[in-house]
């Protein structure tokens, strides 16, 4: 029979627990994504640089941006016509010298740029912008340098892939996707911001109906758009300290090394060209020659009715480009070779038709 409890530790008081001052410097959000986390710290660069003038500022984005940087900029108050699309190089990634030739030419007409925001890893193809070149652009400038991370940033956490995304580290924000790179639940997005302040003040907001809220307490509707919001932490932390740090960073690096794979692979295919090879774990081909947009639809079509694996396609430069991203848990191997074997057969039923 079980001995009772001692009266001691059954009126044991509870632990008290004692709030942590929030420490100055680099603050964080968890979002619902990359488009959320891309709106926040967008409203930091424009609260911090512009303040009312907002007709005044202009915002640099690389052709190859995500769509949703012109709409968090339009929501942001940033309208299209304030918004540059500056020309990228024959890798896709954003021109230094265009950049600095716009934010020139905008100076001369009176207008004010404040935001520079650099891709770390584009969605047509992988194209990472140079980072470093543009922190320096930015630096001379005095510009908000503000990095789209959500595909390709956590590449970085693996030591020898840190030279890719040289620069990064010295952005003023970085947009993340966990439910990307770090393979978490969808609906898990963070951006950091180095100027925490910055971050706090475009967003924050009291009214009478609320009670003060101590300045040693973290309250994420603060620092970013939503209020009400799911609780984001448990999913993200979670995961993370189950498998560890360790796993997740081979894990990355394992994607990068089958996209690099398969990528020599299909350059070998006769009658398809890389047009886009991985910088990080995704890159670009197609069917070369005059009808290659067609025939490139055509072979997507034949592969995916297979149903082994499932690829996409985008257009880019007028041309139309079959995808190859890998960054799924699941994807292995396996799965690389199955894509790299059914694209072979079916290019071999295009080419010598085209031939």
């Amino acid at each position: 029979m079980a001995k009772p409890r001692a009266k001691s530790a059954m009126k044991r008081a509870p632990a008290k627990r004692t709030p942590r001052k929030a420490k100055a410097g680099t603050r964080g959000l968890l979002t619902s994504g990359g488009s959320l986390a891309n709106l926040a710290a967008i409203v930091a660069a424009r609260e911090k640089l512009l303040g009312p003038a907002l007709r005044e500022g202009t915002l640099y984005a690389s052709r190859e941006a995500h769509l949703c940087i012109g709409k968090e900029a339009r929501l942001a108050g940033i309208l299209p016509d304030r918004v540059r699309s500056v020309p990228v190089d024959e890798s896709f990634r954003m021109r230094p010298d265009a950049l600095a030739e716009a934010i020139a030419a905008d100076r001369r007409a009176g207008l004010r740029p404040f935001l520079v925001v650099s891709s770390a890893g584009t969605t047509n193809t992988g194209a990472v912008d140079p980072l470093e070149a543009v922190a320096d652009l930015c630096a001379r400038e005095k510009l908000w340098h503000h990095v789209d991370g959500a595909y390709g940033a956590f590449f970085h956490m693996v030591p020898e892939l840190r030279p890719l995304l040289a620069g990064l580290s010295r952005a003023d924000s970085v947009a993340l996707d966990p439910h990307k790179g770090l393979f978490l639940p969808y609906g898990t997005g963070a951006v950091l911001v180095r100027d925490g302040e910055a971050l706090r003040a475009a967003h924050a907001a009291t009214a009478g109906y609320l009670p003060p809220i101590p300045e040693e307490f973290h309250d994420p509707s603060q620092y970013g758009p939503e209020l009400s919001r799911p609780y984001r932490g448990l999913r993200a932390w979670l995961p993370i300290k189950l498998i560890g740090a360790a796993r997740l960073r081979a894990a990355v690096a394992e994607k990068r090394a089958l996209a690099v794979w398969a990528a020599e692979r299909v350059a070998r295919i006769p009658g398809l060209e890389v047009v886009a090879p991985p910088q990080l774990s995704l890159f670009a081909f197609r069917v070369a020659g005059a009808d290659g947009d067609a025939a490139t639809k055509q072979l997507l079509a034949g592969v995916n009715a297979r149903q082994r694996v499932m690829l996409s396609g985008c257009t880019v430069d007028g041309r139309y480009l079959a995808r190859i991203c890998v960054l799924s848990f699941r994807t292995r191997r396996a799965n690389v070779e199955a894509a790299v074997e059914d694209i072979a057969a079916e290019a071999a039923k295009l080419v010598p038709a085209r031939s």
